[in-house]
């Protein structure tokens, strides 16, 4: 297992390092084969994945069914307390990804959720895997 903290303040990195390594252990302690590097950046309004009123994503590097490289964006320029909630919400789409439960098909612009494809994209906080995942930050 291996997750890296790259930008942020000294304690934003200390802090989302450990709420991650706490999320792995809460939700899905058998994986030892994970990857994760978390990015803390500002988000602005050119970032063409982002704008400055988002918090951050989570996205696996590979596509694989059972992904096990990802990457976090988490925006660094909101409280701290925001910050690691985030990394939180975003380790719970890791999970989600890496079980398999989650799949985005950017070729074909549909979602899996838990073996079933969607047949459009629902309003966000529609979206199971966000419901999960907003259930479980805290």
């Amino acid at each position: 297992m291996d997750i890296t903290v790259k930008g942020g303040t000294k304690k934003q990195r200390e802090l989302s390092l450990s709420i991650a390594y706490f999320c792995v252990g809460m939700l899905m302690p058998r994986m030892q084969s994970l990857n994760v590097e978390i990015f803390l950046k500002k988000f602005t309004a050119e970032d063409p994945e982002v704008n400055e009123t988002d918090h951050g994503y989570a996205i696996p590097t590979e596509d694989e069914a059972y992904p096990r490289f990802f990457e976090i964006e988490v925006n660094k320029n909101v409280k701290l307390r925001r910050v690691l909630e985030t990394v939180a919400h975003e380790m719970v789409h890791v999970k989600q990804f890496a079980r398999g439960e989650l799949y985005e098909s950017t070729r074909l612009g549909k979602h899996r959720w838990n073996g079933k494809w969607l047949k459009k994209n629902p309003d966000y906080w529609d979206q199971p895997w966000e419901i999960e995942a907003h259930g479980r930050e805290i």
